[in-house]
């Protein structure tokens, strides 16, 4: 789902009460809250939460983007359950149809996006099927001001 749509078409209203608020991400709020809790507390404490601006730049396009995911466990500084109700209302106008790419693979398939700018989730599958996947990172560099 591309984010920097969903922001473009955000309600005035909801745009302004969101400038400004940040969101605590934990990458393991999601499977934890789906019953995988095979983890231990190494495991839990070598990944832990961290804060973001909800409302970003995406520093390529310059273009606003909301920052919502599956991994935002809560808004600080808000209601546990406002800003819950908040970030699961961001992120179904984030993934109405209109914003969403679903890919029809094939054999020799490649698939690239911007985890910068997009949230991203698997889809059921046949398991019998053969997958791979391979997941390359890059650095975000400066861009030298133009002459």
């Amino acid at each position: 789902a591309d984010l920097r749509a969903e922001y473009d078409t955000l309600p005035g209203n909801l745009r302004q009460k969101v400038a400004g608020l940040r969101a605590q991400h934990y990458a393991l709020y999601s499977r934890i809250n789906l019953g995988d809790t095979a983890w231990t507390e190494e495991q839990k404490n070598a990944i832990p939460p961290v804060e973001w601006p909800i409302v970003r730049t995406h520093p390529g396009s310059k273009r606003k983007l909301l920052f919502v995911g599956v991994h935002a466990t809560h808004i600080v500084g808000m209601h546990l359950g406002e800003g819950r109700l908040l970030l699961a209302e961001l992120l179904e106008h984030a993934t109405q149809r209109e914003f969403v790419y679903r890919h029809a693979w094939r054999v020799g398939d490649l698939v690239m996006w911007d985890n910068r700018c997009v949230i991203h989730r698997g889809r059921r599958y046949d398991y019998a099927q053969r997958r791979e996947l391979r997941r390359v990172s890059t650095e975000d560099t400066p861009v030298p001001p133009s002459s």
